[in-house]
């Protein structure tokens, strides 16, 4: 193994048989599926370095999609090395912060152990070959040439060619213009994320009441969904279901004007909630939940195809994101590996079989949305967990 470059420049122009514009998990996965099966490609990022941001909270790996995906990266055993020990302990509450449903790491079943993303992003990048990503390489405009392949102009004036181009770009994507014009609409829900370090000395009643994994604090259709990270810290999003508008109207740039908009929201609710928020260190970052139509297709273009948010963003109250994009990235690269001398019918069998299943995740998704912010919260989250402990996310 080699570790990805810290910077590797675009020239202009240039030409990749496979490439994937997005470093995310999605896109780094297709490029690790693919390398350890002998196939080349190149992943186009816009972020300047692997450093330039961080990279979220914990991530649960669902055994059927992310865990699968793993083993098809062959990096499972690097990824149990890197599982978070007690991550997958939920407690569910209600905005009292009285306690509906309280389940073990012990007594989770186990099978959606929790990983810092970070990690796991570094993880792949450290297994690809070094050259395989080029930072700094943001994709401002795609078309396809006469010749049937595809070009892609980048924002720092490169451009290169492509005889397949997989959009891997998230829910805005540029690839997606060439086989759609859907974009994604407001799901109902804006979100502010929110971090406490060292929480167990600094913020020993945010930390308790959080608990060793994840915490679910429900009702009125607002909500904290939270959990503890391997550092230590507190990941939290403080979530309502709400106009878009809404956070259009909060200064982000003044954290404590910030911090009262979104108490504004939760007058009543427990001081030990409402303290995850006023004790935040550091910014708060609005996140409206956006989503593509469930069950969104597009007729087949050749020689370009999408994967995770590019081709299906959902709402995240079901888990199935990430991993659905990593599930997608591994599918993908089998149907490019069995058809090593016919990539469009490789493209066209990944898709036939990833709209179906994306489109279950989705209304998976969408219903977990509903279950979260209904008025009777957190009651039907708590019968889901109590027939499912991982149903419900």
């Amino acid at each position: 193994m080699s570790t990805a470059p810290e910077n590797t420049p675009v020239s202009a122009p240039r030409h990749v048989p496979i490439a994937i514009v997005g470093g995310g998990l999605g896109g780094l996965t297709l490029a690790r599926a693919l390398h350890v099966n002998g196939v080349p490609s190149a992943v186009f990022d816009l972020e300047t370095d692997r450093h330039a941001r961080t990279q979220g909270g914990m991530l649960d790996m669902h055994e059927e999609s992310g865990q699968a995906a793993l083993r098809a990266m062959e990096l499972y055993d690097g990824f149990r090395a890197l599982v978070h020990p007690g991550g997958q302990a939920t407690r569910v509450l209600d905005k009292h912060a009285a306690v509906h449903l309280q389940i073990s790491d012990e007594d989770s079943g186990g099978g959606r152990p929790e990983i810092d993303r970070g990690a796991l992003r570094d993880l792949i990048l450290d297994a690809l070959p070094q050259g395989t990503v080029h930072w700094n390489a943001k994709a401002t405009a795609v078309r396809t040439l006469d010749d049937g392949r595809h070009e892609v102009t980048l924002a720092n004036g490169g451009t290169f060619t492509a005889d397949v181009l997989v959009g891997a770009d998230g829910a805005w994507s540029r690839v997606r213009t060439l086989v759609s014009d859907v974009r994604p609409s407001y799901a109902g829900v804006s979100t502010v994320e929110i971090d406490l370090s060292d929480a167990d000395i600094r913020h020993p009643e945010s930390a308790k009441v959080v608990g060793p994994g994840m915490l679910f604090a429900l009702g009125d259709g607002r909500g904290f969904l939270a959990h503890r990270e391997a550092d230590g810290s507190l990941h939290v999003y403080a979530s309502v279901r709400t106009g878009r508008s809404w956070l259009d109207g909060i200064d982000f740039t003044d954290t404590a004007a910030a911090k009262r908009a979104v108490l504004e929201q939760f007058p009543d609710w427990h001081s030990g909630l409402r303290n995850l928020v006023a004790d935040a260190d550091g910014a708060l970052v609005p996140r409206p939940i956006v989503a593509l139509p469930a069950g969104h297709r597009w007729r087949h273009v050749p020689g370009v195809t999408l994967l995770g948010d590019a081709a299906h963003v959902m709402s995240p109250y079901a888990g199935e994101g990430a991993n659905n994009a990593m599930l997608d990235a591994a599918e993908l690269a089998k149907a490019l590996i069995a058809r090593p001398g016919d990539p469009e019918a490789a493209l066209i069998a990944y898709e036939e079989e990833m709209f179906p299943r994306a489109e279950a995740a989705a209304a998976i998704s969408a219903a977990g949305l509903e279950t979260c912010f209904a008025k009777d919260a957190p009651r039907a989250l708590v019968a889901q967990f109590t027939a499912d402990p991982w149903e419900a996310g």
